[in-house]
């Protein structure tokens, strides 16, 4: 199976569960569910080729002039990692069946757990560095829906919030990183960057790429000082909760350390930024967990110490530290995930998590007593579990490690002080809830969980136990397979076994369990005597409060820029962006100055010149009368856009002229209908003489900026154009249109097929700016003397008035005074469409194309709303503006997918001829079907935008009704 559909296929199981009913939860379960196991055996028939550094990649064009193909890569520790991510997730899909509420959401639960996964597996199988920082994001992003899921909660809210802006920044400064890596490199693909690590590690830029893709790594793993956000994302579902701290979210950081080991450690700078973070994080998370009584704070503050671990390991530049890192990023998520379930099923069934109203659960809950006590003495470490083996592997690379006396002496000690606090929260875990008398204030009853919302919890426990008590059988070549790909490629020697002698790391181990033990006792006499509650000196370590205070400051600091920059008249907003254009652009002309080039010119033609003074007449026009008749200067602009218009075709532009034709038809159409809710204008300002002359400077003022802004623009194009260009890219063009773009008409075959990953990104920015204007518009409010009806409309028949405020019973407005237009504009429609159709077949060889069709058909549909009625048309001729924009998206997409079937890069085009039986030969491109995407979303656009405005007019009928009813009720009050 491809790996490529080891990502798409959560992600398509994504989509379709967004799509099911809320009351869908076995159907989306089993969805979710079927998807995790399928990918999970697929990853696992994979392990064979996996196995003694083997890799398995896949390549998929993409922009393979750019270097950025997407490829996807699978060696032993990523299929380590893909089955913890699909395994671990197929298991939480079957617990959140029983753990979720019918009350919740459940469609949104898994489609937005399901896109975690494609994203989590994304980074896994990522080949390319810049693919990998893409889905890196992907994750920020949906475990910021995750971690929020139950939104109406405020601790929700600040926790998806605080864990999307720490890990969102960190992104950041990991794809800065990663930009630095490439440019060291020359490349972006993981092979060259993995065996370019001594280049790596020479170079100058060194030091600060290792800075920003640790601040990726460290965010993302809540590492010290950003080790806050968290605790804080216990506010989601505790499958969220128990996926993010064992199998993904909080191990892409480890992941990424580990990844990247063979090219960034070995050094000084590596040692002490790592491992310093990792050994502060390790003490910082098991200290406080001690003292936490929410038992998922608990849980969450021990991955924080483990997660220190694993760092710590990663930091110690020793390969053998290296492996037994990786053996705990396996060991750690089972035991991690089963505990979260444990504490969901202790919630679920008794209606809290405190720890100081549980007790004595042991009795009421037998078999998850058990299940949760295993699991928490594998944290603990406990000999015959999987945590005690690596955490052996732990004590004994802090033990003989080769560094300074003071570190030998101080990393065993910080060590073994992490195991002390990992045996005395995990006591506490388990017998402050389970031994004791049985809890009486409990909300509910507790009792035993649905079998199978236990059977995760049992299988992840029966690998704690396999693991523990014969490692070498149950692990030990999956060990050597995810490790050996970390280490570079060959092994150091290492023995899985529970017995090895009585040696310094055992005695660590005794002490710290022993020591553990007497740390609980002690703290549990302590805080029954009130004497401690909250962890000592903790506050001191507080990040959360650093973060609030710098969110605070960037807000005031926003909040004042906005006072004193910010107004409410547009004019002023305009003035301040030119000036900075103008003297962005300024600056480095004059310190570098900017000199004309020697092509020779061509003769000045006194037509040209006649038609750019009309232009230029209409502009200054446009500028004077807009102070005192926007219809005026909004024709007399009209006036500048034909003048453009004509310049195209002078150029032999006729593409360029007939799309600036049709938008300045759509545009003047649509600040038409915006003109119609401005307010009216403040005359009060000519009363004054003083005033007068203000506003007198300010005209020559905005009159001299514009003519240094305009000139120094004409004075830059001029500049470029003088210049002569020994390649032109014209040629290329021109040369290979035809050939390989299947078109004559060389602008088409640019848009579409040689530029075709622009206009995509262009069209998707088009759809998302008028689906936000059409959002802003829906709550937008004219001005009260905007309101009114027009007087020709004052007088209508009250069945029509009334007709056109129900949309259900909309009828014919071809009456009155509107009676001819409206026979035009609706003989009018179909002769657009067929205009449209016409401009798009013949747009690869000719003038035209889909963006010029969707304009001609939108004028058409524009002038049917103006002239026949918002509810009339829409009761008529529906015609969905959002369906229009996702069909032309779909189209879009698909084109450039479908050319991945055939083994090209995204969107190449390709040309086939068919022989029809009446028709004959007819040539046909396969970017005809991305056309029709850009003619689809053009007509959405264009709609949509004009459905928001056209909806303010229903409102002005509505005014207009409730002022006449009002003032005929004052009328009848007045009556005697």
């Amino acid at each position: 199976m491809a790996l490529s559909y080891l990502i798409l296929l959560p992600f398509i199981g994504s989509a379709i569960a967004a799509l099911l009913p809320a009351n869908a939860r076995n159907t989306e379960s089993t969805l979710a569910g079927a998807i995790s196991v399928f990918c999970a055996v697929q990853v696992a028939l994979l392990f064979p080729e996996t196995q003694n550094n083997g890799v398995v990649h896949q390549n998929v064009a993409w922009l393979g002039q750019l270097g950025l193909d997407l490829h996807f890569r699978m060696d032993g520790f990523a299929w380590m990692f893909s089955i913890l991510v699909l395994g671990i997730g197929s298991l939480v899909v079957l617990y959140a069946r029983y753990y979720m509420s019918q009350a919740d959401p459940v469609p949104r639960f898994f489609s937005f757990f399901l896109a975690f996964m494609g994203s989590m597996m994304g980074v896994v199988l990522s080949g390319n560095l810049i693919q990998l920082v893409f889905f890196w994001e992907l994750t920020s992003l949906f475990s910021f829906l995750l971690i929020g899921y139950w939104h109406h909660r405020k601790d929700a809210r600040m926790g998806a919030r605080m864990a999307l802006t720490v890990t969102g920044t960190g992104g950041l400064c990991l794809l800065a990183g990663v930009l630095l890596l490439g440019h060291i490199v020359g490349s972006y693909e993981l092979d060259n960057v993995l065996a370019a690590g001594d280049q790596i590690r020479a170079h100058d830029l060194y030091t600060p790429t290792l800075v920003l893709v640790l601040l990726g790594a460290l965010t993302k793993s809540a590492q010290f000082p950003f080790h806050f956000w968290l605790p804080r994302a216990m506010a989601a579902p505790t499958p969220v909760s128990a996926y993010l701290h064992s199998a993904t979210m909080v191990k892409a950081g480890v992941f990424l350390l580990a990844r990247l080991w063979p090219a960034l450690s070995g050094t000084e700078e590596w040692f002490w930024l790592v491992g310093g973070a990792g050994a502060a994080t390790l003490l910082l998370g098991g200290y406080i967990a001690m003292f936490q009584h929410d038992m998922k704070a608990l849980l969450a503050y021990s991955t924080l110490s483990h997660l220190g671990l694993i760092t710590l390991l990663l930091g110690l530049n020793s390969p053998l530290a290296a492996v037994a890192a990786v053996f705990h990023i396996m060991n750690h998520a089972t035991f991690k995930a089963s505990l979260f379930m444990a504490v969901g099923i202790v919630d679920h069934e008794s209606g809290t998590r405190d720890i100081r109203r549980l007790s004595g659960l042991r009795k009421m809950m037998p078999i998850t007593a058990t299940l949760a006590m295993v699991a928490s003495a594998a944290m603990a470490g406990v000999p015959l579990l999987n945590g005690f083996l690596s955490k052996e592997m732990f004590f004994a690379e802090t033990v003989y490690i080769n560094t300074t006396p003071f570190l030998q002496t101080a990393l065993p000690v910080a060590a073994t002080l992490a195991g002390v606090f990992s045996v005395a929260y995990s006591l506490r875990f388990t017998v402050d809830v389970f031994f004791g008398p049985p809890a009486t204030d409990l909300p509910h009853t507790p009792h035993e969980p649905p079998h199978w919302m236990r059977v995760p919890i049992e299988l992840l426990v029966l690998i704690c136990m396999l693991v523990g008590i014969f490692p070498a059988w149950a692990v030990g070549r999956y060990l050597d397979a995810a490790a050996l790909p970390v280490v570079g490629g060959t092994l150091p020697e290492f023995s899985l076994a529970v017995w090895h002698g009585f040696n310094a790391p055992l005695v660590m181990s005794i002490v710290a369990m022993l020591a553990g033990i007497l740390l609980y006792l002690l703290l549990r006499q302590l805080r029954a005597k009130n004497y401690v509650d909250d962890a000592p000196v903790a506050s001191w370590f507080n990040g959360q409060r650093i973060f609030l205070g710098l969110m605070a400051c960037i807000t005031n600091l926003a909040r004042n820029l906005r006072r004193l920059l910010g107004t409410r008249r547009w004019q002023w907003q305009v003035l301040w962006l030119v000036l900075a254009a103008l003297m962005t652009a300024a600056l480095p002309l004059l310190i570098h100055g900017l000199q004309l080039g020697n092509r020779a010119s061509q003769p000045l033609s006194p037509s040209f010149m006649l038609l750019w003074v009309i232009g230029i007449s209409c502009s200054l026009s446009a500028a004077f009368l807009v102070k005192y008749h926007r219809l005026a200067a909004l024709v007399t602009l009209g006036g500048a856009g034909l003048a453009t218009c004509l310049t195209f075709l002078w150029f032999s532009a006729p593409d360029l002229a007939l799309t600036q034709l049709v938008v300045e038809v759509v545009t003047t159409v649509l600040l038409l209908l915006g003109l119609r809710w401005l307010p009216k204008r403040d005359k009060r300002l000519k009363k004054v003489s003083q005033q007068g002359a203000l506003v007198t400077m300010r005209r020559w003022r905005d009159m001299l900026i514009a003519i240094l802004a305009g000139g120094g623009m004409a004075w830059l194009s001029f500049a470029m154009m003088s210049r002569p260009f020994p390649e032109s890219t014209s040629k290329f063009f021109l040369e290979r249109a035809l050939t390989e773009g299947g078109g004559t008409n060389v602008v088409n075959v640019m848009l579409v097929d040689f530029r075709g990953f622009d206009t995509f990104g262009e069209i998707v920015v088009l759809g998302v700016v008028a689906l936000t204007v059409y959002a802003l518009l829906r709550r937008f409010r004219p001005a009260p003397e905007a309101m009114d009806v027009p007087e020709q409309q004052r007088f209508l028949p009250a069945d029509l008035h009334t007709d056109l405020l129900n949309p259900r019973t909309a009828t014919d407005t071809a009456i009155g005074y509107l009676m001819v237009p409206a026979v035009l504009v609706r003989l009018l429609l179909p002769f657009a469409a067929v205009v449209a159709m016409y401009l798009f077949m013949r747009g690869h060889n000719e003038p035209g194309g889909g963006f010029v069709a969707g304009l001609t058909l939108s004028i058409g549909l524009l002038l049917q709303y103006i002239i026949s009625g918002t509810h009339w048309v829409e009761s008529h001729m529906p015609i969905y503006p959002r369906r229009w924009i996702a069909a032309g998206l779909l189209f879009a997409l698909g084109t450039g997918v479908g050319s991945w079937y055939f083994g090209y890069p995204f969107l190449t085009s390709h040309t086939a001829h068919l022989t029809l039986p009446v028709v004959g030969d007819i040539h046909i491109a396969s970017a005809l079907f991305f056309d029709i995407g850009v003619f689809s979303l053009v007509v959405g656009s264009t709609m949509l935008l004009l459905t928001g405005i056209a909806h303010q007019s229903v409102r002005g009928f509505r005014y207009h009704e409730r002022q006449l009813g009002e003032r005929d009720s004052d009328a009848t009050a007045q009556q005697p």
